[in-house]
């Protein structure tokens, strides 16, 4: 299916630009006039309005081109070279700054104009196509429409396009633009010795890719850092969606059982986890759990600790929960069960009420055992319904930012050098390692490097995961 959609995206754009061609080779003089007067077209079939707008949004994009996006597509190439600095003014007889170039301005600025240009050129080709189309109508004697019916369709039979409209533009504003700005940063040296405006940066190629997996012939790289915390960022998301998921079905089943007494009870007190703020949770858990916090001193009062000292598992006076290798990592995913858990019985609840009774009664009468019944028929059915989610789970839980950060920022220090000269811990994800980087020292680069790793695992995983959810027929099984 995915195969078929790649295919259909291909053939569309293929079709696109061979309308294109064949516009320019048949059309009249009026249509090849629309490439470089985009009214032109229109104007020779009396659509004036249209004439007219696609002049202004030519003349628009021409004066934005030569008034703004000229200052700084030109420097794009070197980010800039001119460093700001005092100069002295002869006419004033004062210091004044000079008039320098601000990196993140150029590239910006410049992604931006290249953006605005990109979709100037799908409408300039689009609207020579539609000068061609009206060609067509006209020599075949056909209706063409006024700008009246062509308003009023975009109510009607294209109101698609009209609804859609505003959420494509937030998205190419809101979301293309930074994605596209994170990676361009990834290919430059930007970071706090490269700082705008008072520094330059400019590009450095893969250098920060090298670097990352730990090439570049450097004493002390990031590439040590990079393969501890991608192995443990993929082992806590695993862990962690594997627990609260199987967490969360079994104690949906208890609750749902007949055999269990107050139910609505045991609900209640799950589903306060979720009424608490996440983060109030999580702060309070790690005060409980620190070096002196009140489990420490609970453990220290009836031997626990004592006896972990004497068989070697500790060597402090405290047990160091979330502040030691091994112990955090093991209680961030046990903490992250009993925040996890409940949202995952409320969504197997609901899933539960919907479970094909008639398989169950047939089960039933055939002597199948509660255990054959989970593994044969519930348990299939729990992940045909919830499998996407199980996916959005695990990508969510790569990005969990909040579980790991709040939990062990101003706890936990790292004591390997080598991590530490990379500003990462032993505990940190992916995400909270470029947190980190940006806003504790501004290192732009290398955040931005991994943030691609970021994006390409997590994409890689919902892409392939999903494919294999969709193959078949699997919902005719149910039905």
């Amino acid at each position: 299916m995915a195969d078929k959609k790649n295919k259909n995206v291909l053939s569309s754009i293929g079709k696109f630009f061979a309308e294109f061609a064949e516009a320019i080779v048949h059309g009249d003089i009026f249509v090849k006039l629309s490439l470089v007067w985009m009214g032109a077209g229109y104007a020779k079939r009396k659509q004036y309005i249209k004439a007219v707008l696609m002049t202004v949004l030519e003349i628009a994009v021409i004066a934005f081109t030569v008034s703004f996006a000229m200052k700084y597509v030109p420097k794009f190439g070197t980010l800039g070279t001119v460093k700001m600095e005092k100069v002295f003014n002869v006419s004033t007889m004062k210091s004044e700054i000079n008039d320098y170039d601000n990196s993140f301005k150029i590239l910006l600025f410049s992604l931006f104009s290249f953006v605005v240009w990109f979709a100037f050129a799908v409408v300039w080709i689009k609207n020579v196509v539609n000068a061609y189309r009206l060609q067509k109508l006209s020599e075949a004697g056909k209706h063409i429409a006024t700008f009246r019916e062509d308003l009023h369709s975009l109510v009607e039979e294209r109101f698609h396009i009209t609804l859609l409209t505003l959420p494509v533009l937030g998205v190419v504003i809101f979301t293309a633009i930074p994605i596209l700005l994170l990676i361009l940063v990834a290919f430059t040296n930007y970071d706090q010795q490269h700082m705008p405006p008072s520094a330059l940066f400019t590009w450095t190629g893969l250098t920060n890719f090298i670097n990352l997996f730990g090439g570049g012939g450097l004493t002390v790289t990031f590439g040590y850092a990079f393969v501890r915390v991608l192995g443990w960022t993929l082992v806590w998301a695993f862990f962690a969606t594997l627990t609260t998921y199987i967490g969360g079905i079994l104690l949906s089943l208890l609750l749902n059982s007949k055999k269990t007494r107050l139910t609505k009870m045991w609900r209640t007190l799950f589903i306060v986890t979720i009424a608490v703020p996440q983060f109030v949770s999580l702060l309070l858990v790690r005060n409980f759990f620190s070096n002196g916090g009140i489990v420490n001193t609970i453990c220290a009062s009836i031997g626990l600790t004592g006896f972990l000292r004497d068989i070697g598992l500790v060597s402090t006076s405290y047990i160091p929960f979330l502040s030691a290798p091994g112990w955090a990592h093991v209680m961030i995913i046990l903490i992250n069960i009993w925040i996890g858990v409940p949202y995952q019985m409320l969504i197997a609840t609901g899933v539960l009420m919907n479970l094909p009774t008639d398989q169950l009664e047939s089960a039933r009468v055939d002597g199948a055992k509660p255990f054959q019944i989970f593994k044969s028929i519930t348990m299939p059915y729990l992940l045909f319904v919830t499998g996407p989610t199980l996916v959005t789970d695990f990508v969510k839980n790569i990005n969990n930012f909040n579980v790991i950060y709040l939990l062990t920022q101003d706890v936990y220090t790292t004591t390997n050098q080598a991590m530490a000269n990379s500003q990462a811990k032993e505990v940190d994800l992916l995400v909270t390692w470029l947190f980190r980087l940006t806003q504790d020292y501004y290192n732009y680069k290398m955040a931005s490097a991994i943030g691609i790793i970021v994006f390409i695992i997590c994409s890689v995983f919902t892409l392939v995961a999903f494919n294999r959810m969709i193959k078949g027929d699997r919902e005719g099984t149910y039905q």
